[in-house]
């Protein structure tokens, strides 16, 4: 896909002349929670783009609802000499959207690239001693050692997903954004009709053949795609996407605020429900690389004024039954959860503790700069409440807020403050991303290879590693436990609570794959 400007016409005309053009039916409306700002969905881990790119690729393997690793461009694989050869073969007449054959080549080049960047890949990544492909449909890992979880690292829907991209752009190095969408999956993007902050659109790919395979779930499963064509309209405005939803211009609001919900609660033509049935993640991202969040003492100062309870109330509203609070850094309920090391986020909360603790680590008053989003609904939520918290602590602020996409490209700056760098920035993760440490970008410690923000915290890489390595449950468990010790102490981030998203759509749709905004199994009834 390539960025093109239109002279053209207003979201308003956007949204009515498909309802005309196209028949109601065979489209689907919908408005994603921020714009799609970036195309590259290894280059980012933007849930936005995450969402794009499982409309437009394909994965070797694909993810059930227990997190099983299931296929789908792969027929099947082969395990040879006690793990350590592995040999997949892709399904016969995989193709392109350009008609080009998928080839065995296309994945590696795709797995190399998406190694660098997933917290699972960057662990596979050095136990290959080769990555081939045999010839067009066979493609062989000749492992150093036995990696047991390779099909679910490449099955994971963690993002970056394994999509499989043509090996002409998979050979981008993958800290190098591409501008140029060319999948395999179930839609293709339509060039002429995305313009940045507007909108997309996608039409279904005629010559998709989904896989036989069985498994449904998340992304497991045949992917058949209900409409002929799914626009996305980009409407910052609440109040004017909800008008659209309940007027019947668009079908489907990723991400209502509170406030909104209550009011299309009332509507008896649309459902609010959980996008996902377990809760999302949101947490405070430190920049290790410059002063004074360099300082562990700088962060660990922060810990008495963090009140979990304000970011959920910001997030998602009062009603309890939507947060949790006391959240670690795995997803509660998930199987690594545990209350181990998280007294610090407990009992009353203190300013004048935090204040005296940054006095005693040599804070006087260096610049902290906060980046954050006004047009996407739980991160501008959760920026706006470290805001007041910092504004209290009568820091040395300096308040950087803008668009999503601005916050996507910003805050892989590395640079210092005075030449334009980031101090601290506030998120929200899926709550697949946070289930297991293999899955967690954020807990990943190792410096330059670690998520934006670059912890270099080695004993809890050790600790990861031995994760990896555990022979059973209870020692994964025990494991993880050790890590959140460490990490409460280390602070790669501080976790802010977990929350239940919910999700705005008409009643009229059915089927709707639970977890992400995917975009295959819905379906009008």
């Amino acid at each position: 896909m390539q960025r093109r400007a239109f002279l053209g016409a207003t979201a308003a005309a956007a949204l009515a002349r498909p309802a005309v053009a196209q028949g109601r039916a065979r489209v689907l409306r919908f408005v994603p929670q921020a714009d799609l700002s970036s195309l590259d969905p290894v280059w980012t881990t933007s849930n936005v783009t995450r969402n794009m790119g499982y409309m437009v690729h394909d994965t070797l393997y694909g993810s059930d609802a227990q997190f099983r690793p299931r296929p789908q461009m792969a027929a099947g694989h082969v395990v040879e000499e006690e793990g350590r050869r592995v040999t997949i073969t892709l399904r016969p007449g995989l193709r392109f959207h350009d008609g080009e054959a998928v080839l065995a080549r296309d994945c590696v080049a795709s797995i190399s690239r998406w190694m660098r960047r997933h917290a699972m890949g960057q662990k596979l990544a050095p136990a290959v001693e080769e990555l081939a492909a045999l010839d067009d449909r066979r493609l062989q890992f000749r492992l150093k050692r036995p990696f047991p979880l390779l099909f679910e690292a490449l099955g994971s829907p963690v993002a970056p997903p394994c999509f499989i991209m043509p090996e002409r752009l998979a050979r981008t190095d993958p800290f190098t954004q591409l501008r140029e969408v060319m999948g395999s999956g179930p839609y293709k993007s339509l060039d002429r009709e995305f313009i940045a902050g507007s909108g997309a659109a996608f039409e279904r790919n005629a010559a998709y053949e989904p896989t036989p395979a069985e498994g449904t779930g998340y992304t497991a499963g045949p992917k058949l795609a209900h409409f002929d064509r799914v626009e996305w309209h980009i409407i910052p405005d609440a109040a004017t996407a909800a008008a659209a939803l309940q007027a019947g211009e668009i079908d489907w609001y990723e991400q209502p605020p509170p406030e909104i919900q209550q009011l299309l609660r009332r509507n008896r033509a649309l459902a609010i429900e959980a996008m996902d049935p377990a809760p999302m993640m949101a947490l405070m991202r430190f920049n290790h690389l410059h002063p004074p969040f360099n300082d562990r003492r700088i962060r660990q100062a922060l810990l008495p004024a963090i009140n979990q309870e304000e970011f959920m109330h910001a997030a998602v509203g009062t009603d309890p039954s939507l947060y949790v609070t006391d959240a670690g850094i795995f997803t509660p309920g998930g199987p690594m959860a545990s209350e181990a090391g998280l007294e610090p986020l407990r009992g009353p909360r203190s300013l004048d503790r935090a204040k005296a603790l940054l006095r005693e680590a040599g804070y006087t008053n260096q610049m902290i700069r906060l980046l954050g989003p006004t047009d996407i609904l739980v991160p501008s939520a959760l920026t706006q409440v470290a805001l007041d918290l910092f504004r209290r602590l009568g820091v040395n602020l300096d308040a950087v807020l803008t668009d999503w996409g601005t916050v996507v490209q910003r805050r892989t700056s590395r640079e210092p403050l005075e030449r334009g760098g980031w101090s601290v920035s506030m998120y929200a993760f899926s709550s697949m991303d946070f289930m297991t440490p293999a899955t967690n970008p954020t807990l990943r410690a190792n410096g330059a290879g670690a998520w934006f923000g670059w912890p270099d915290i080695p004993p809890l890489e050790a600790l990861r590693d031995a994760w990896f390595e555990a022979p059973d449950l209870a020692r994964r468990q025990e494991l993880a436990r050790e890590m959140q010790v460490l990490a409460m102490q280390e602070l790669p981030f501080i976790p802010v609570g977990a929350y239940r998203s919910q999700t705005a759509i008409r009643r009229d749709l059915a089927d709707r794959v639970r977890g992400l905004a995917i975009f295959w199994g819905i379906r009008r009834t």
